[in-house]
């Protein structure tokens, strides 16, 4: 079958097929060009796997449109050379002539998030100590992903050290939305999300310790999903859960499964299918009765989309959790702040000092200053907090949060000071909303949610159980059946040749 009639059946496939092929011709605009990297990655995976495309083909039509776009939206950094990544795309066809299939990424694109190690990759972690640093070795979540067989392209870029929720740093500037490249993509997986928002990577990865999958999802109109701690890991329990994961980004619900099964390979994520969303119970918890400043617009976009769960059966009312707010934050600060004492080896060098951003700075200094009680009764209200989700989710299925107190804001703002006249006492404190799972250490998916009339995307975080994480990602399933913000394309702005 040749490459054209291939993809136009697989996007006709998609469009009777919703479940299995959400991204399909229905999504497309009128006139739009077909094009391979409009093929989501379930549809691209069983392409090459099924010889219809070559993976020189796929390479190729992904470089174009890096080389197109990347220079506007700078979602992807240290790209590899073109003649090199051609040539691993040759291989990974001989490959396949000689009856070896590698898995279900055999000779897609990928770009790790560079906070991760891959090896003969330039690893920065967005600071100027690490410009040149070059990894030995694959890191947990390269060495899963080459595993099945995927193309290194590159690193996605990130903030220094990833700290913040705005994709910048001294050493490669910062990432632009794909809805518009002049505001930020969020973080710190904004290249990660932009990169999938403007179709340069058929999935990505990323990690989320204070929405790092949630916020930049919500800032792409794309699925950002953050596990429960121990299911990529495999450290912690119910009891010790840990502050951070890494996680999976897709277009679509189906897509982020796939690199989801790859992350966590000892987690069975075979099966999920739509959530039955007849009776299934749905807490709202907006912005816990004003407590969280929000920019106009956020709180209804969320409504408008919870009306169309309540309309397919879904059971949406308001909840507020028996629990001080105030008391969550001061749990999440103080336990961020202890955390950083492990990058003092950089603070304590003066000439590594002198690099750091600000606000790093700040936060190890706060960690120097932590009595031990103040850390025993963060992790005090830690215990108290699992406990009072466990009674919410004994008359609730999920909880739900917008993804973020403000829309993507220009991108040469490191971060906002100040949300309806309430002034930002610190460089996080815009993103406090992804604290209740964050500190729950609970399975959150990000759900799009629509545009302002700026054309500005959001979503929502839809929090389920410890441990719960199929029954999550199940409700993502169903959400994407009754709504269509997934299929608004960005048009997207090229660089100047």
């Amino acid at each position: 079958m040749k490459r054209r009639k291939f993809i136009h059946n697989s996007m006709a496939a998609g469009a009777a097929l919703s479940v299995s092929f959400p991204l399909s011709a229905r999504l497309l605009r009128p006139g739009a060009a077909t094009d391979l990297t409009d093929l989501s990655a379930t549809e691209l995976s069983m392409a090459i796997r099924e010889r219809q495309v070559s993976c020189v083909e796929v390479m190729q039509a992904y470089l174009d449109k890096i080389h197109r776009y990347n220079p506007v939206y700078n979602a992807i950094i240290s790209l590899a050379d073109d003649a090199d990544l051609l040539r691993q795309a040759a291989e990974a066809d001989a490959a396949l002539d000689r009856g070896e299939y590698r898995g279900w990424m055999h000779g897609m694109p990928h770009a790790i998030k560079d906070l991760g190690p891959l090896k003969g990759f330039r690893y920065t972690l967005g600071s100027p100590m690490f410009t040149n640093r070059t990894a030995v070795e694959d890191g947990m979540v390269a060495a899963r992903i080459r595993q099945q067989g995927a193309i290194f392209i590159g690193k996605t870029n990130t903030p220094e050290f990833g700290l913040g929720s705005q994709s910048y740093n001294p050493i490669f500037g910062a990432t632009g939305s794909a809805y518009n490249p002049n505001l930020t993509a969020g973080g710190s997986s904004g290249g990660a999300a932009c990169g999938l928002g403007t179709r340069m990577l058929p999935v990505a990865d990323g990690g989320d310790m204070m929405g790092s999958l949630r916020n930049p999802g919500a800032f792409n109109n794309v699925i950002g999903f953050r596990p429960t701690t121990n299911v990529v890991s495999g450290e912690g329990d119910a009891e010790n859960r840990l502050l951070s994961t890494s996680g999976p980004m897709g277009r679509n619900t189906r897509d982020l499964i796939q690199l989801l099964q790859t992350l966590a390979p000892d987690t069975d994520f075979s099966g999920l299918a739509p959530l039955n969303l007849n009776g299934v119970r749905i807490g709202w918890m907006g912005d816990l009765e004003k407590y969280l400043p929000m920019e106009a617009g956020i709180l209804g976009l969320c409504e408008a989309s919870l009306k169309k769960v309540a309309d397919a059966g879904g059971e949406v009312a308001p909840v507020q959790p028996r629990f001080a707010p105030s008391d969550l934050w001061e749990s999440w600060t103080t336990l961020r702040h202890h955390g950083r004492m492990d990058m003092l080896e950089y603070y304590e060098v003066p000439e590594n000092r002198a690099l750091l951003k600000p606000e790093l700075i700040w936060e190890i200094e706060q960690g120097l200053g932590l009595k031990d009680q103040e850390v025993a009764r963060a992790n005090t209200l830690r215990g108290e907090w699992y406990a009072e989700l466990d009674r919410l989710f004994q008359s609730w299925d999920f909880l739900v949060l917008p993804s973020a107190q403000v829309f993507p804001f220009p991108k040469d703002i490191h971060w906002p000071k100040e949300i309806n006249g309430r002034s930002m006492d610190t460089y996080h404190r815009w993103m406090e909303v992804v604290v209740p799972g964050s500190l729950g250490g609970i399975p959150v998916i990000n759900v799009p949610v629509g545009f302002d009339p700026q054309g500005r995307p959001m979503g929502m975080q839809v929090m389920g159980e410890f441990g719960n994480d199929r029954r999550v990602i199940e409700f993502a399933l169903a959400y994407e059946q009754i709504t269509t913000h997934l299929g608004v394309r960005p048009e997207l702005v090229a660089g100047k040749n």
